[in-house]
């Protein structure tokens, strides 16, 4: 079978398989029937065998597939390409710093956003979008585009899956934090639901996010082939 195909057909399978695992009745019956620990261990080990066929069927077929699109060597794409990955940099690590009051290791506490969720109520899902979004403008051929496009999809459905979820565990407390925020970057800034305040500033996410972009360029090469700025 072309490389393209297996590529589709591995990533078809995980997103599968992650929309149905992790949906409403699927998951509350395996926790019912397992407990959430393991829940969890089954959560992740179908994961790890969907995905770890992706990523080396992609590592060994890069730029498989008919070219869809040739955006690389234009000046202004390639810029947006590095300010998309950045910005992905930041909100990754922002999200570590100031994370979803519905996430794991989240303190307890109101709704009122701060720092980058007043930006977007989920910073790590929008830092996997924008990574590839970023990949995608930079890779146009059939293959880049399929793996590269998961991380966008994955991004969407999952920030959407976790806002359901967290309104029925978490109640009112979640549901106000909602409607504070959004989804799309700066929506709610936009539509002033929120206002930002000088403490609001991500400095120590904007400082490490740099520092990995920096290194991120210089080991590309090494690790995963290519070069940013080629």
């Amino acid at each position: 079978m072309d490389a393209t195909v297996w590529i589709a057909l591995w990533a078809g399978l995980f997103l599968a398989s992650h929309l149905i695992i992790s949906s409403s009745a699927v998951r509350f019956r395996l926790i019912s029937a397992v407990g959430e620990q393991r829940y969890r261990g089954i959560y992740s080990l179908i994961a790890f065998a969907t995905l770890g066929p992706l990523i080396y069927e992609f590592a060994r077929n890069k730029h498989a597939g008919p070219l869809l699109w040739a955006l690389r060597a234009a000046p202004p794409i390639r810029g947006l390409a590095w300010l998309l990955m950045l910005a992905a940099l930041i909100l990754l690590v922002g999200s570590f710093i100031t994370p979803n009051p519905g996430t794991m290791g989240a303190p307890a506490g109101g709704s009122e956003p701060r720092g980058l969720l007043k930006i977007t109520r989920h910073p790590s899902f929008v830092g996997f979008s924008l990574f590839g979004i970023a990949h995608m403008l930079m890779n146009g051929r059939a293959g880049d585009v399929i793996f590269f496009g998961l991380f966008p999809v994955l991004g969407i459905i999952g920030g959407m899956h976790q806002d359901r979820r967290k309104i029925r565990e978490l109640g009112d407390r979640y549901r106000e934090f909602v409607a504070k925020t959004s989804f799309v970057p700066f929506a709610a800034l936009i539509g002033g639901r929120v206002r930002w305040a000088g403490d609001d500033m991500p400095w120590a996410a904007i400082g490490v996010g740099v520092v990995l972009a920096v290194a991120i360029v210089a080991l590309h090469p090494m690790i995963f082939g290519g070069h940013p700025l080629g």
